[in-house]
């Protein structure tokens, strides 16, 4: 996918695909991946990820609304990444089968370098 078509799609005016519009245009390196998976797999997947992030502290950005996004949506979807250039934060992207539509987004801030990572649930 070109950067500009995922800039478009990004331009629906949330708070999280803004801050991910705003890291794709300061440079973020990014990927789309082919195929298709289940958003309700992936609501699954994510809802525990929400969990995770509750308990631990980690700040997170639309999680919770993708988490229902997905749950809601009912035709396979494709995964998206932006990772800002200074890599503290990471965007997942959930797009339409054909990539033309933006299902839902979502942000994890990433640990500092060398801190100290908690355990896995």
């Amino acid at each position: 996918m070109e950067r500009e078509q995922l800039e478009r799609l990004l331009g629906g005016g949330d708070d999280t695909s803004s801050a991910a519009l705003a890291a794709l245009r300061a440079g973020a390196s990014y990927v789309v991946w082919d195929g298709t998976t289940s958003p309700k797999s992936l609501a699954t997947v994510y809802g525990r990820r929400l969990c995770h992030t509750l308990r631990r502290g980690i700040e997170t950005s639309g999680l919770a609304r993708a988490v229902q996004r997905l749950d809601l949506y009912s035709r396979p979807v494709r995964l998206g990444q932006i990772r800002t250039a200074d890599g503290s934060w990471i965007f997942m992207l959930f797009l339409d089968a054909d990539g033309s539509t933006l299902v839902a987004c979502t942000g994890v801030r990433q640990s500092q370098p060398g801190a100290a990572r908690p355990d896995t649930c």
